[in-house]
């Protein structure tokens, strides 16, 4: 009953969290890769001593002007630049390798078109749209039976409203890394974000589930226990499962942030925000919401 009882204090939190990520969305923007606006991306390695960054930088100077680097690993580098001919990607390496003072080796490159990128930057907004769409019809038909005392068409309406905050606050963090780090987004970013979509999904509708089972069986024995204790039960039965289940997934996640390779290191971290957010808002923000939907409707 905590939670419930004291739901505005978590309401003010997520307040918080999720004006800090849509203000830093808009003031900042999103650093998008090549995925979405086009481009190369090049990643060589060094077999035996690795060139200082800013050779590399002096050496792509000629070539794109705002390309970047990245350091990875104890060799190699990571390069991001505009799209290249075939002849620009045989001359950009052979510069790489500084008249052979040094043994430049393609570990990986990929190219994209603007307008493949920009494909995949509108399919990415509609899978993540269709996604939550279909969720929204899902729980209302599952919870059809539910009309008392909040109807099943509010439970989609809350699940949505906890999923943009699992949503938002990656976005959010991305946004401050893509401008004080350089982070950029690619397509496994918005994978990402499906996937804590489902993680949280399945954590909202386990406890709204267990509050469905409650009403009924408060019916069937008459009893005299009101909404907000019924969901409070509903949350303190299935308050330990969700965080373990969480846990042993971010457990996961962490070390493949730290051991894993660095072309999935903000993957498993854009995962472990998003799973840290939707863990909590399916215990603190989308049950407490029934609470506070129901008292609005007794009150009308």
């Amino acid at each position: 009953m905590y939670i419930i009882t004291h739901r505005k204090l978590f309401y003010i939190l997520s307040g918080i969290l999720v004006v800090a990520s849509f203000a830093t969305l808009l003031l900042l923007g999103l650093n998008l890769g090549i995925d979405f606006k086009g481009g190369a991306l090049l990643e060589v390695g060094y077999a035996d001593s690795r060139p200082e960054k800013a050779e590399i930088e002096k050496t792509l100077a000629s070539i794109d002007a705002y390309a970047s680097v990245r350091p990875v690993g104890e060799s190699g580098f990571i390069i991001r630049l505009r799209e290249l001919t075939e002849d620009e990607h045989r001359a950009l390496l052979t510069a790489l390798s500084f008249g052979g003072a040094h043994q430049a080796a393609e570990v990986r490159f990929d190219s994209i078109g603007p307008l493949l990128g920009r494909e995949a930057a509108l399919k990415s907004l509609l899978a993540i749209a269709l996604v939550i769409i279909c969720i929204v019809l899902f729980i209302t038909f599952a919870f059809r039976k539910v009309s008392e005392p909040v109807s099943s068409w509010k439970y989609g309406v809350i699940t949505i409203v906890a999923l943009l905050h699992d949503v938002l606050i990656p976005v959010g963090v991305f946004a401050y890394l893509g401008h004080s780090a350089g982070v950029e987004l690619d397509t496994l970013f918005v994978t990402a974000l499906l996937v804590v979509l489902g993680f949280s999904v399945h954590d909202t509708i386990v406890v709204f589930d267990r509050v469905r089972e409650n009403l009924r069986l408060a019916r069937e024995n008459r009893s005299q226990e009101s909404f907000d204790v019924i969901v409070g039960k509903s949350v303190s039965q299935t308050v330990t499962r969700s965080v373990n289940t969480s846990l042993t997934t971010i457990i996961a996640l962490v070390v493949l942030y730290f051991v894993g390779p660095v072309s999935t290191q903000y993957f498993s971290l854009a995962l472990i925000i998003g799973i840290i957010a939707g863990t909590y808002s399916s215990i603190c923000i989308a049950s407490p919401l029934l609470v506070t939907v129901e008292k609005w409707r007794a009150r009308s």
